[in-house]
């Protein structure tokens, strides 16, 4: 896929800090990764379109790594070094990164170098090849120039997600207004000037072939990898499937041992425990547990409420297995039983779900079963009497329906046309906050159903089908027995 003599340059992410002289859990970069398998700081990954050299030297890929240190893998753990990359990684080519800079390579002899973003925000430990001195060493050979990331971004979403039902998102979601008064460069630019225009009428279609047909590093590189990404190999299917087969055992196990008197954080940790009894490294995202009004808060992530209460509990929490996350949302009455309001706002989005999934099949488009889920959601409200006109939807519907899955929880790949082993989301959802322009008797319902789907030559397979869906299904597996619902712990002061 990459262009005629081209080198495509991957760096990995960053460690950052959590708290003084303690950094997060290292997560590498899901591009480096995918290419390599590597999964340590401090690395670049170069590949070549050509073999470079020739006879039983030539080469297409080179991988510069951590050099290893027994001193510091004594305390942080071991490293896999040059040795590791070659025998584990299968790399003949592999360097320390204090050979990056030594290493014999001119960017300006290949007609294109694709690269990714290069934040600015990297710690330096002086050495010269940390990930700060490996950036400069790029930037350096290849006389790379700063560049507006913010909005290289902002085109990258405009042309991969943007269609003109979800276009007023965007620039609402963005802040598009505001970045342009601040930023002369982004508000000068004539796709942010001509969306800012007339968003109404802009042509769209129109924009992402203007986009298509610049090409610098970032939009060529981003193209490739969407492409590779977007469509799931068998292994990663496996992996993918494991661990929505994970999260959606969390949920059900969270519905049959929820209780009123229960915390978020409580439930939270329900959804922890059975991640890590089945092998998940990790959360795929920060969990989102939230009661009542914190349901309808999209990314609400503090799970903070001490107490439950007899609310809806609107929960979308997976894990990350092998690197690879799901993305499951399941909404349940924490007393075991769905109010007559909850019940029909519950069973309105699970018609929406369902009907747009039938849909998903290779050959169709994002936008048709977007599309289909926003009618259905839209004349249901306008039955129900929540809203008085369809364009109103947006007020208790501001998110789209679907994304791709994989090493990322919102994966790379394209936003048009569904191909089979694909693996996206199906999400829809209601959310009614106090003080909405409704009868109160809606107040404080938030309801989204989200389902991993594997789409398929002739239709899909919900990856996540083993967490409940239907509302009677619901409350039939919260009436089951769970051995944390009686969980009986000391008490402490």
């Amino acid at each position: 896929m990459m262009p005629a003599n081209s080198v495509a340059v991957i760096f990995a992410y960053p460690e950052r800090t959590f708290s003084n002289d303690v950094n997060y859990v290292y997560h590498q970069n899901p591009d480096m990764y995918y290419l390599s398998g590597y999964n340590e700081p401090n690395s670049v990954l170069l590949i070549f379109k050509n073999m470079q050299g020739g006879g039983d030297t030539a080469y297409n890929e080179v991988l510069f790594v951590r050099e290893r240190n027994p001193s510091q893998e004594t305390w942080t753990g071991r490293r896999l070094g040059v040795e590791g990359a070659k025998s584990k990684l299968g790399f003949a080519h592999a360097y320390t990164g204090e050979n990056f800079k030594k290493f014999a390579i001119d960017f300006k002899n290949f007609s294109t170098v694709l690269f990714d973003k290069i934040p600015v925000d990297v710690p330096n430990d002086g050495t010269g090849y940390d990930l700060a001195g490996l950036f400069k060493t790029f930037t350096d050979k290849a006389g790379v120039k700063p560049r507006n990331e913010t909005l290289s971004s902002l085109k990258k979403t405009i042309k991969m997600g943007v269609t003109p039902q979800n276009i007023s998102r965007f620039i609402t979601y963005f802040n598009i207004d505001v970045l342009s008064k601040s930023d002369p460069e982004i508000g000068n630019d004539p796709v942010i000037k001509q969306i800012l225009a007339n968003p109404d009428s802009v042509q769209i279609a129109a924009i992402k072939k203007q986009l298509s047909a610049t090409k610098d590093g970032i939009d060529s590189y981003e193209d490739i990898i969407a492409l590779l990404r977007g469509t799931k190999t068998p292994e990663e299917l496996a992996l993918i499937r494991k661990a929505a087969s994970i999260s959606a055992t969390g949920h059900a196990e969270v519905m049959r041992s929820v209780t009123p008197a229960m915390s978020e954080r409580e439930v939270e940790g329900i959804h922890r425990y059975v991640h890590n009894r089945f092998g998940a490294e990790d959360e795929g995202y920060p969990p989102i547990v939230g009661a009542g009004a914190n349901g309808c808060i999209l990314h609400y992530e503090e799970n903070s409420d001490t107490k439950i209460d007899n609310q809806l509990l609107l929960m979308d929490v997976a894990c990350e297995y092998h690197g690879y996350s799901a993305d499951v949302t399941r909404t349940i009455p924490a007393n075991g039983k769905f109010t007559p309001e909850q019940k029909a706002i519950y069973q309105l989005v699970y018609y929406a779900q369902d009907s747009a999934m039938q849909l998903c099949r290779e050959g169709a488009t994002f936008g048709q079963i977007s599309q289909k889920a926003s009618a259905i959601l839209a004349n249901g409200l306008l039955q129900l009497g929540i809203i008085k006109d369809r364009k109103e939807l947006s007020k208790y519907y501001p998110h789209g329906l679907s994304h791709h899955i994989g090493l990322d929880v919102h994966d790379k790949g394209g936003r048009d046309t569904l191909k089979a082993n694909m693996v996206i989301t199906v999400e829809p959802g209601i959310y009614i906050p106090a003080n909405s322009d409704c009868d109160h008797k809606w107040w404080n319902i938030g309801v989204r159903i989200e389902d991993d789907v594997l789409i398929t030559k002739n239709g899909f397979e919900n990856l996540s089908a083993a967490a409940p869906r239907k509302w009677e299904d619901v409350e039939k597996k919260e009436a089951e027995k769970s051995a944390f619902k009686n969980l009986q712990l000391p008490a402490i002061n």
